[in-house]
């Protein structure tokens, strides 16, 4: 008989700290608020270094995906570090339900914490797909849609700071006023309020203004996206602080928001009956969950573009940017979603692209780096390039092959200022030779 870990009760809900990896750092920590709000004890890891991926190698197959290693690493590290008591810890995991093999880190988990001698350690899951009922996590209606706002909330801050911190005069104002709001987003998540769409489409507008009343210097700045697979796009644990070592290289970000993955999953389950049939009630509910996401998504865009920020177009129109060459039904891990961000990325003006991976991720490979020509004939500055992450892929070559990416960027900025420079010139010698003849 295999010997497992306990399931997550109900009752534990009540008396155990739950442990939560990190991976999105400014939406997980106000969705840690909104947990607290319903009287969890939660706490967001941060623990990292290369500790945390020696262990996760170590009671994990090194042939699963480098998410699971450092997430079972950061869990195993947290549980070895002295902090908790381990009779009253349990550990969180979400679970997508989809062909990934996200879906399936649970049981690694379980396997691993037997194997490192924490057999007593209850493992819930998080999920919207009836997976692993009898240690779900419960979730009200009220702190799911909690969770929402802190997801739309903490994509338009992280977004702001993006746009922000490279230009302004006085250095550390960005994440002074981010950090301003996270404070302010957290209170109102621990007393449930301000969670509404109709509160947050008023919120949106307050906080960019905020954004907007920094002091910036007009300096060109080399413009790079970010796109990949999930947890290696936004964790800086997963992807060796790449969003921290652009800043120190002098670039603008954009790292597309959580709320757009959520999207893409539920839009899969309309996509799926379309294509290969199922529940029509299910992707009739899923169509109308869509509408209502999309039209909060829409409002912060609009927040936005009236105060003079870059902004991502509407989910149902990303859906139509890969027509031609992926099919939606092309969806397992983050599949058509993938090539869709970087063709948006494109006509946005932040043409440089890097496609973060797990090395050996297949659905990243064809989606992301197999589309990546594709892209570049329809895109001609399309300047991308894929990055692979894994155990023993170093931070050094990382970089250097990132560097590349922006020697080339730096080029074509340098050549669009002197261009823009000449065709200055050019006007004001036409404008001086027509006032002569007058």
């Amino acid at each position: 008989m295999e010997i497992t870990t306990p399931n997550f009760t109900k009752e534990m809900a009540k008396t155990h700290k739950i442990l939560i990896p990190n991976m999105a750092v400014t939406q997980f920590r106000l969705i840690a608020a909104a947990f607290e709000s319903e009287g969890y004890s939660v706490e967001i890891l941060d623990n990292c270094g290369s500790e945390v991926s020696s262990l996760g190698l170590k009671y994990v197959h090194n042939d699963t995906c480098y998410p699971a290693l450092l997430v079972i690493g950061q869990f195993l590290d947290a549980l070895a570090s002295g902090k908790y008591d381990l009779e009253k810890t349990a550990l969180l995991i979400t679970q997508t339900g989809g062909g990934c093999r996200a879906s399936n880190y649970i049981k690694l988990l379980r396997k691993a914490l037997v194997k490192a001698g924490y057999r007593n350690i209850p493992v819930a899951s998080l999920n919207f797909t009836n997976l692993e009922k009898e240690s779900a996590l419960p979730i009200s209606f009220s702190l799911l849609r909690r969770i929402i706002a802190c997801i739309c909330y903490g994509d338009l801050l992280a977004s702001l700071k993006n746009q922000v911190k490279p230009y302004e005069k006085i250095k550390g104002s960005a994440d002074k006023m981010k950090e301003k709001w996270m404070n302010t987003v957290s209170d109102w998540m621990k007393n449930k309020k301000n969670y509404s769409s109709r509160k947050m489409k008023k919120y949106f507008e307050e906080i960019c203004a905020d954004f907007l009343a920094i002091e910036k210097v007009d300096t060109p700045k080399i413009k790079v996206g970010v796109v990949g697979e999930i947890y290696v796009k936004y964790s800086p644990l997963g992807n060796n602080n790449l969003e921290e070592f652009l800043e120190a290289e002098g670039c603008e970000v954009n790292l597309p928001g959580l709320l757009g993955f959520i999207e893409y999953c539920i839009a899969n389950q309309s996509i799926t009956t379309k294509l290969y049939g199922g529940e029509k009630f299910l992707s009739f509910l899923s169509e109308v969950l869509l509408t209502w996401l999309d039209s909060v998504g829409i409002s912060m865009s609009k927040s936005l573009k009236k105060y003079g920020f870059s902004a991502p177009c509407s989910f149902r129109e990303l859906m139509k940017k890969p027509e031609g060459i992926i099919s939606l039904g092309a969806k397992m891990g983050e599949g058509w979603l993938l090539t869709a961000e970087m063709i948006e990325l494109c006509e946005s003006g932040y043409e440089n692209i890097i496609c973060a991976q797990p090395f050996g991720c297949l659905p990243n490979h064809i989606a992301g780096k197999g589309m990546i020509n594709q892209i570049r004939f329809l895109h001609k500055n399309a300047n991308i390039t894929p990055i692979d992450y894994d155990p023993s892929a170093t931070k050094v070559n990382q970089e250097n092959r990132i560097k590349l990416m922006l020697a080339v960027a730096r080029e074509r900025l340098s050549f669009e200022e002197s261009s823009s420079f000449e065709t200055d010139i050019s006007s004001s010698n036409n404008a001086q030779y027509i006032e002569t003849q007058m």
